[in-house]
């Protein structure tokens, strides 16, 4: 009988994901309110999202590739550390420079946390649970979406922002807590068994998954980034069509972890089919942008998981710390190349085209998608490189 999953580690790690979410994205709902506290313009505010995430997605790869020889719980309570000081120190600043630079701090954690979260929670199950693990952690990301931002707008507008900064600094303290409790310590990388990032990327699968991650991410945001104007063209409310969404990513997410161990690349060419179909149903159907974005949001929910699990069985849990903080930049450059591809056809041929946008992006991954189930219990060298390129390249 296989061991149960060691659902208060993986669940502390599910929370460390909401806490990064929450910090990042929370300001987009208070930009008056900060704004008025900190004397300046909303479009400056605004730059204390743009700041983090600019910092989150340089921070990835770098930072990852300095800690990975260092013990994992401590790198990890080092970083939830970061986000206690640095939601702390956003909530008493009243400069804005200040604010800015502790939110360009926390991008950093930010970059950190996403580059060893799926490593480390796969590493704690078999090798036949990784799938359910990563869903397990992912869906932190998905509830503070649906629940947290919302629930943390409104205590602002109740108790003011800087209470809301200052109960996600001690959410992170209590987290520390939890994970020293109940999250095992593993080491870091051999450094003398340490495969270079150009190497990494070399492993069979992993350059597949990546372009796939950048192809998915690109055509989601090139529509979901101007999902307002969408729905206005389309006659219908935009808070509705963002709340069905976000229950079909909860449902998404759900049935991807019941799925994912047992039937990854079926259950990869379903959540791909099912974006096909939203998007088809977009184009043909501008009337029917509930049930599509339904089927849309489903998709969004199951494919983050899907894509994820499927880097950390191309890489092995031994290298999936910089597989991921790979997959990390890629995923943050496929959401700024599809808010900008978006807003080009918005401003060239109107909201009418932006489905047909996703759904042409959407076409070209069935090229890409794996030709065979990965094979979760495959295990990439992690024998020095040979220097000679032709042997790293059969």
């Amino acid at each position: 009988m296989p061991a149960p999953l060691p659902l208060g580690g993986l669940l502390a790690l599910f929370t460390a994901a909401f806490t990064a979410v929450m910090t990042e994205l929370l300001p987009a709902g208070l930009l008056p309110q900060i704004s008025h506290d900190l004397h300046t313009t909303p479009t400056a505010t605004g730059l204390l999202v743009t700041g983090y995430a600019i910092t989150s997605c340089a921070a990835a790869i770098p930072v990852t590739a300095a800690v990975r020889t260092l013990p994992r719980r401590p790198v990890l309570l080092t970083v939830l550390a970061g986000f206690a000081a640095f939601n702390l120190l956003t909530a008493l600043s009243t400069s804005y420079p200040l604010t800015f630079t502790a939110r360009l701090l926390a991008g950093i954690m930010g970059g950190t946390l996403w580059a060893m979260l799926v490593g480390y929670a796969t590493r704690m199950v078999p090798a036949t649970h990784r799938g359910r693990a990563i869903a397990i952690v992912s869906a932190g990301i998905t509830i503070a979406l649906c629940a947290g931002i919302p629930a943390g707008t409104a205590l602002a507008h109740t108790l003011g922002w800087r209470t809301t900064f200052a109960a996600l600094a001690a959410l992170a303290l209590l987290l520390m807590a939890w994970v020293r409790l109940r999250v095992p310590d593993y080491p870091g990388e051999n450094a003398a068994h340490r495969l270079p990032l150009r190497h990494v990327s070399r492993l069979p699968g992993i350059r597949r998954v990546l372009t796939l991650t950048l192809l998915v991410l690109l055509a989601h945001q090139a529509t979901y980034t101007y999902i307002a104007p969408y729905a206005q063209h389309t006659g219908n409310r935009t808070d509705l069509a963002l709340l069905v969404f976000g229950i079909a990513t909860v449902a998404g997410i759900w049935i991807t972890g019941t799925l994912i161990d047992r039937h990854p690349r079926a259950t990869l060419q379903a959540a791909i089919a099912l974006l096909t179909i939203a998007m088809l149903t977009l184009a043909l159907l501008p009337a029917a942008l509930l049930p599509a974005t339904a089927l849309w949001g489903t998709a969004f929910g199951a494919l983050p998981t899907l894509l994820q699990a499927a880097l950390v069985n191309a890489s092995g849990p031994e290298h999936a710390d910089t597989a991921t903080s790979m997959q990390t930049t890629v995923y943050n450059l496929g959401i700024a190349a599809g808010s900008l591809t978006g807003g080009l056809v918005l401003q060239g041929a109107g909201p009418a085209a932006l489905p047909w946008t996703t759904l042409l992006i959407v076409t070209a991954t069935w090229r890409i998608l794996p030709s065979r189930a990965p094979d979760p219990h495959r295990r990439p060298t992690t024998t020095p490189p040979d220097p000679h390129p032709k042997t790293l390249l059969k």
